[in-house]
């Protein structure tokens, strides 16, 4: 586990060096962090007994997908040459440069529920070659919480529901699945909605 993370960065000047904020990537990430961030922050309250660190979650919440604007992406307005499951490599680059190793880790571990050595030398995936999993329980949280929304703007604006993110995980295999379900238990989630949320409308 890491210590609380006491120094206080600002994501938005971080995220502004990489991106101008006239772009569509741009307005598209900064809709999809804070979506992410509220999520995070209200599943780490939940569960006081594991001590998260909320300052942290607040922090790397807002720059797990910093490095989206350098893949190819068009439908959200990334125009780079990258393939897009590398986003999650290059935003760990960029924090690293910045300073922020901590952080770096919730970028590179957050895609899908994690995504091991054996499945990277298997399909090949531009990736480090080491195994790309949450260990920590902020960046379990965070890519937990990320689960529940997609950056594709016209799907956006709603928080998707468990058995929509279930059939998603599932292409990529039963233990996907079986983790994103443990997950459910570990962090309470009801229905998608958390034990104090309000009914709110699901993606069709």
């Amino acid at each position: 586990m890491f210590k609380l993370f006491k120094k206080r960065i600002n994501p938005s000047k971080i995220i502004k060096k990489y991106y101008s904020t006239q772009e569509p990537a741009y307005k598209i990430l900064i809709k999809h962090s804070e979506q992410v961030k509220e999520k995070a922050l209200e599943v780490a309250k939940r569960v006081p007994e594991l001590k998260p660190d909320l300052k942290f979650i607040e922090e790397a919440a807002m720059l797990h997908d910093i490095g989206i604007k350098f893949c190819k992406a068009p439908e959200l307005g990334c125009n780079g040459n990258n393939p897009y499951i590398a986003h999650g490599d290059i935003g760990r680059n960029i924090l690293v440069k910045e300073g922020y190793p901590k952080h770096a880790r919730v970028c590179e571990r957050h895609t899908g529920v994690g995504i091991t050595l054996k499945e990277i030398n298997k399909n090949q995936l531009p990736l480090q070659k080491k195994d790309l999993i949450p260990e920590t329980v902020e960046e379990k949280i965070i890519c937990f919480a990320d689960k529940f929304y997609t950056k594709i703007p016209e799907k956006s604006s709603v928080e998707l529901t468990i058995p929509d993110i279930k059939k998603s995980l599932a292409k990529h295999g039963k233990d996907k699945v079986k983790k994103f379900e443990e997950w459910l238990v570990l962090f309470k989630e009801v229905h998608g909605k958390g034990p104090t949320r309000g009914t709110k409308q699901t993606n069709p």
